[in-house]
């Protein structure tokens, strides 16, 4: 068994201790406890700007050994933050640590994150530019010009907080399935902000999404995906969408992780949240189905593919 009074371990517990519960005080609500007994936090960062308004979620797991020995485990939840954006900041959190090795590290790492959302948010490259991602080669780049013209409704925006039944938990990770009719990629920007403004969704440890959007004129899909951290999630995602053959809607799959490691059964329970709420609000149907019945399906099995 491990000697659980060794002093630098109880001296690393008291450190934990008194950081968690100064960043409680300095943070408010911004700071959210996931799971105490596993050491498991959240804080959402803002870069405190009225226009555009950039938030990040930074989710925390505390070694035992932090901070005398380990830093801590993290990740950074944004539908924004990609690729050299993503690797420039975790470099940079790196590098603080470098610098405070055996120090508590966790306030200078939430200021950093801030001090990036400020910094992007004065560049050139705002967030209200379209993403061109996965197009095909038929879609013209001035298609994206009239995103910011067409506002989803989102009271068509299913928050799975009021559609509990739809959730799957398994080993203390929780799932939560959310969708939204969305037509164009301008849309998807809006629908993830929408979603990020639920405290709840926002400290999720990954929001992994994917949409198919239809292109009449063109004859073609516009379609993208996102792990959010949970590596390859999102194209099992996308490929289930398209497997389905469903169009103009976008899912998102919240999960919380329970500090218990759930192996391939993860991206199970993702699909199979993606599955039920397409299934209950009427997508797996075809067209002219989904309009005789009210755009309802009850028995996804119906359909039996191989």
């Amino acid at each position: 068994m491990a000697d659980v009074t060794n002093p630098e371990s109880e001296g690393d517990l008291q450190d934990q201790i008194e950081e968690v519960e100064a960043l409680s005080s300095i943070y408010g609500d911004e700071w959210c406890v996931i799971d105490e007994a596993s050491r498991i936090f959240c804080i959402k960062i803002s870069n405190d700007l009225e226009e555009p308004k950039l938030t990040a979620c930074l989710q925390i797991i505390l070694p035992h050994d932090y901070p005398s020995a380990s830093p801590p485990i993290y990740q950074i939840n944004a539908a924004w933050l990609r690729g050299p954006e993503r690797t420039k900041l975790a470099n940079s959190l790196e590098d603080l640590y470098v610098e405070h090795v055996g120090e508590s590290i966790l306030y200078l790492w939430v200021e950093k994150v801030r001090e990036f959302l400020v910094d992007r948010s004065l560049s050139s490259e705002t967030v209200d530019q379209p993403e061109k991602v996965n197009m095909t080669a038929e879609e013209e780049v001035e298609d994206d010009d009239d995103d910011d013209e067409d506002i989803p409704d989102f009271k068509t925006l299913q928050l799975n907080t009021e559609h509990t039944h739809l959730a799957i938990t398994d080993r203390r990770s929780t799932f939560q399935p959310h969708l939204a009719p969305v037509v164009t990629p301008g849309q998807v920007k809006m629908v993830l902000g929408k979603l990020y403004e639920n405290k709840k969704i926002a400290s999720a440890t990954h929001n992994i999404y994917a949409y198919r959007i239809y292109r009449e004129d063109k004859h073609s899909f516009l379609q993208d995906c996102e792990d959010d951290g949970e590596t390859a999630a999102g194209g099992r995602l996308l490929h289930l969408l398209q497997i389905l053959d469903v169009r103009n809607v976008m899912v998102v799959v919240s999960r919380w992780y329970g500090g218990i490691l759930l192996g391939p059964d993860r991206f199970k329970h993702i699909n199979n949240c993606a599955r039920n709420i397409l299934v209950e609000q009427g997508y797996t149907a075809s067209m002219d189905e989904a309009t005789k019945s009210g755009a309802k399906t009850k028995r996804p099995k119906s359909k039996k593919t191989k």
